[in-house]
């Protein structure tokens, strides 16, 4: 399984890839292999203000129900409302067309002291072997 370079990790299996003072997170391939076929996500609202590491939604499972994390504290600029009419795209394409929801940061150095590519994958493996 492989984890691309351009994000970076949480603990909890939500990934953050910050462009033009904006980050975008969603879950991780490894998430949605542990949970199996996504069939809702929940999404907060535009303008909600978001804690880093308090759960701001839900992403429901054929084999499960998880909350969501966001990396990093900040306000939702955008929310991927495809996802209500397919929340599969979480797992056909989680770091692509599969992102949640996108976040100004309130401190956009909370980014870099997330776990890179090779932490989370490093993490995945102690922890989930």
């Amino acid at each position: 399984m492989a984890f691309p370079d351009d994000v970076r990790y949480t603990a909890t299996h939500e990934w953050a890839r910050l462009e033009k003072g904006i980050v975008t997170i969603g879950v991780t391939s490894f998430a949605t292999d542990q949970l199996g076929d996504v069939v809702l996500v929940e999404l907060p609202a535009l303008g909600a203000r978001l804690e880093a590491g308090k759960a701001f939604g839900v992403i429901e499972a054929v084999k499960t129900v998880s909350d969501l994390f966001p990396p990093v504290a900040g306000e939702v600029v955008e929310r991927n409302d495809a996802l209500a009419d397919n929340p599969a795209l979480v797992n056909q394409d989680p770091f692509g067309e599969g992102w949640i929801v996108r976040l100004r940061p309130a401190d956009a150095a909370e980014h870099a002291r997330l776990m890179s590519s090779a932490e989370y994958e490093k993490h995945v493996e102690e922890h989930h072997a």
